[in-house]
């Protein structure tokens, strides 16, 4: 069964989410935006027999603390520091990672930190690459290139109701999605200064785009065993980026799925058994 616990880590509260047994293989399961480790609640029950699972909520969504931007830095290299902390107050020595959206360039930034503890990755809909980038990270990098106010609002669109939905449902059978994980998504939407926080991760997402050739490096050269699960009809990371893996990792297994963005919303079985068939001892 999936326990619930918070840790404090540099003055923030850290929730994370445990299954499994502590004598199987641990596995680190990083979420994206705009979830939280509650999109692994399909997912670990599948995975429990096989894995000691422990999926963390970054500071700034779901029930972990979410600081003041004022007072903390929201950056990915940020949040790659406090999950590093996590790790080791957790005295986790090697572990397997699963990767997703947000969750890639911080699970990636880790494998560089730490090349010798992890024993391979699930990437699902986690992108490292330039050909995975949908059209919309066209305007991404204009704002990036020539960031001002007007541009940073106009990114508050991303949070409103009918945006999260569309991330969930677009790309996938129709009546298929249970709304339980987006309206979770939605009320946490509501939570003090949100809208600033995430607003601070978009723009900051430009140090993931330029840090992906080194990510890239370190597939080739230390190449472990990687499952790239793809939601494949994702418009925001858009399946050539799910192939690309097979340039730089010999290892690289390819699987694509007839979902969207939120994968695990429809295939959560469907990727367990790639999860199991691949990495399961």
């Amino acid at each position: 069964m999936t326990s619930y616990h918070k840790i404090r880590i540099d003055g923030v509260n850290v929730f994370f989410r445990s299954a499994g047994s502590v004598l199987k293989p641990t596995m680190l399961l990083l979420h994206g935006f705009p979830s939280a480790s509650h999109m692994f609640r399909d997912l670990m029950p599948l995975l429990e027999n096989d894995f000691n699972l422990i999926a963390p909520d970054l500071p700034g969504f779901g029930q972990s603390d979410a600081p003041d931007p004022d007072e903390f830095e929201y950056s990915f290299e940020h949040l790659t520091d406090i999950i590093a902390k996590f790790i080791d107050v957790l005295n986790i020595q090697k572990f397997y990672m699963y990767v997703f959206d947000y969750g890639a360039p911080i699970g990636f930034r880790i494998a560089r930190r730490w090349p010798d503890r992890i024993l391979g990755i699930v990437s699902q809909n986690g992108n490292i690459y330039q050909e995975g980038l949908g059209p919309k990270w066209a305007d991404r990098q204009d704002y990036w290139n020539h960031p001002t106010v007007a541009k940073r609002d106009s990114y508050r669109s991303a949070f409103a109701a009918k945006t999260i939905i569309g991330q969930y449902t677009y790309g996938t059978v129709p009546d298929t999605v249970s709304p339980d994980g987006y309206t979770l998504d939605i009320a946490y939407t509501h939570t003090p200064n949100y809208a600033e926080r995430q607003l601070d991760l978009i723009f900051d997402y430009q140090t993931n785009v330029r840090l992906y050739p080194q990510f890239q490096e370190y597939l080739r050269t230390y190449q472990p065993p990687l499952l790239a699960v793809w939601g494949k009809n994702d418009p925001s990371f858009i399946y050539p980026g799910a192939l690309a893996f097979k340039r730089d990792d010999a290892r690289a297994r390819v699987e694509l799925v007839d979902s969207g963005h939120f994968a695990l919303e429809t295939h959560a079985e469907e990727i367990a058994a790639y999860i199991k068939e691949y990495f399961a001892h």
